[in-house]
């Protein structure tokens, strides 16, 4: 392992590394993303993963969490700026911790017998990330999205899922109408304004959950070919943020299995 410092921003490692936290199609150009934080680093390199490429400052360096994350990972480690790596981050104040990770290659098909989570839509980094990492602890494996949601493996979505997408498989950019017909199990939609109530129905089989956009809800081809399910707000509110919505679901869920 060796420390490598690095001082211009115009560094061909920092512009790429720029480039993976900015951008969707840098990320899709070369199948990585970055992983921010010791936290998710350790869960990445504790699978027995590999970090290509390291990035911290070299006021960090003798941090009892980053050297953990040092011990597993077999790389170099290049040292940058604070003021480089603030402007680099995503986080703000936090323990200096940059990785550049490969993009897990996932199954080509997908099975359509087994729960599964849809993201319609679903537009919002800390939206996406919630439901991933509620997903992941209500045991469901299998995560669809949907044209117009948010990248899975952006830096944000990767934060707010808080290590969730290591233990998923994730599938992007697929049409429902291509996929809703072949499930061969009860495939459910969250809306607000259907009177079927989530507690009425039977979740102990495996079921499919779909989750629509933050302001438009579900669309209308969700609502025709799947079954609607509201949940009870006596409170009176008009709905529930999705993330919430889906957990309170996903929770349902595990409790009528248990």
């Amino acid at each position: 392992m060796a420390i490598i410092f690095l001082e211009s921003k115009d560094n061909a490692k920092i512009k790429h590394l720029r480039g993976l936290i900015e951008l969707n199609s840098a990320r899709k150009k070369h199948q990585q993303t970055v992983l921010e934080g010791t936290h998710l680093c350790l869960a990445w390199l504790q699978q027995q993963k590999k970090i290509f490429s390291l990035f911290t400052t070299e006021q960090a360096l003798e941090n009892p969490e980053l050297q953990q994350v040092f011990k597993l990972h077999q790389g170099h480690i290049f040292v940058i700026s604070e003021v480089l790596y603030k402007d680099l981050s995503t986080l703000g104040t936090t323990l200096p911790c940059l990785a550049i990770i490969d993009l897990p290659q996932n199954p080509v098909q997908i099975d359509f017998t087994q729960d599964t989570l849809i993201l319609e839509n679903v537009q919002d980094p800390g939206n996406v990330g919630t439901l991933l990492r509620s997903a992941a602890a209500a045991n469901i494996k299998q995560i669809i999205c949907t044209q117009g949601s948010a990248s899975l493996w952006s830096p944000r979505v990767l934060r707010a899922g808080m290590g969730a997408h290591f233990s998923l498989v994730c599938f992007e950019n697929i049409q429902l109408k291509d996929i809703l017909p072949q499930f061969k199990i009860p495939v459910f939609v969250t809306s607000s304004h259907r009177s079927t109530s989530l507690y009425s129905k039977d979740l102990t089989q495996a079921c499919v959950w779909i989750l629509g956009n933050e302001g438009q809800g579900a669309s209308n081809y969700a609502l025709e070919h799947a079954e609607a399910v509201a949940i009870p707000q006596p409170g009176g509110q008009e709905s529930l943020n999705v993330a919430i919505a889906g957990s309170i679901c996903f929770f349902e869920m595990v409790r009528q299995r248990q």
